[in-house]
């Protein structure tokens, strides 16, 4: 799968991965939160729904053809597969207990996270300028943090974790790539049975099995077709997530992902009557003005890479 895939060059397949990322990330927001408010529906649960509907997607996908599995060791992914859980869950968590304002802005602080993993674990080094840029992000998060009138001190937490769990996956996920050779879909077809192994073992001692709110609980079908369909959704977030890294990188990945806050912001606030005070407003601003930063900067030495390149004789 290099040079060309369904005859795209290239340049268009990436293109085409950022906008399938674009609408299924914005897409799974807005459904899992209404599954959550609507109907009650356990998160955990949720989750393997979609790390099942995953796994049968790209089951679908290698009988096509798309792709050819290669055999992996167990062993050499099982952290991966753990921290697909965290990140998921974590993320979930947060959503359900933070308004979508919050749970939006508190993953922007996974950019100086993962820069700083780079930086401590990986040598990977950036210039003063991207440094800099993660202040106003930052910033921002924390003003909007602070003026939220709906903060909760369990949704901070789950928040937090949220944002430590998914740093390590989307680094990981680009280093596992290079270093076990395998390509986005390769890896995810054996990492999604094993993330939902990991969580058949754990959800019944957090979740109920029967009853109002159980797994095997009395849902309507609307609420079925709704977590069905929350599940193919997810499929495209996670495929397009684990194509988007190991093309490009995990902070490029992660700085395309918070130009989607602006419009999630506005649907959260339309769709379910999220606050918005002056200070939270400003907060979004502070953030938005570190995003474009970054994205001015990170183009800026691209090109300049490009150019040393183009005179090296």
């Amino acid at each position: 799968m290099t040079g060309q895939l369904f005859g795209f060059p290239a340049n268009r397949r990436i293109v085409a991965g950022l906008l399938v990322n674009l609408l299924s990330s914005i897409c799974i927001v807005f459904i899992n939160k209404w599954i959550y408010v609507r109907y009650g529906f356990p998160n955990m649960t949720l989750t393997l729904v979609h790390f099942v509907v995953t796994w049968s997607g790209l089951y679908i996908c290698q009988k096509m053809d798309i792709f050819s599995p290669k055999s992996l060791p167990v062993r050499r992914i099982m952290w991966l597969a753990l921290s697909f859980c965290g990140f998921v869950a974590f993320t979930n968590l947060s959503l359900q207990n933070n308004s979508i304002g919050t749970y939006q802005l508190a993953k922007a602080m996974t950019t100086p996270v993962i820069i700083l993993i780079q930086t401590t674990y990986y040598k990977k080094t950036f210039s003063t300028k991207i440094k800099l840029t993660l202040v106003p992000i930052t910033l921002g998060v924390v003003l909007n943090s602070y003026y939220d009138v709906r903060f909760n001190v369990l949704g901070t937490v789950f928040a937090t974790l949220g944002v430590l769990v998914t740093s390590l996956y989307q680094v990981w996920v680009g280093a596992k790539q290079h270093e076990l050779q395998v390509n986005s879909m390769q890896l995810l077809y054996y990492q999604a049975p094993l993330s939902s192994a990991f969580l058949l073992g754990i959800i019944p001692v957090f979740e109920p099995l029967t009853g109002d709110g159980g797994i095997f609980g009395p849902w309507s079908l609307p609420a079925l077709v709704m977590v069905l369909f929350s599940g193919v959704v997810a499929f495209l977030v996670n495929l397009s997530i684990y194509w988007i890294i190991g093309n490009t990188s995990a902070v490029t990945y992660n700085m395309f992902g918070h130009f989607k806050f602006c419009i999630t912001l506005i649907g959260g606030y339309l769709l379910f009557n999220d606050p918005l005070s002056l200070n939270q407003a400003l907060g979004i601003l502070c953030t938005l003005a570190g995003i474009l930063s970054y994205t001015h900067f990170k183009l800026l030495e691209h090109e300049e890479g490009k150019s040393r390149l183009a005179q090296r004789p």
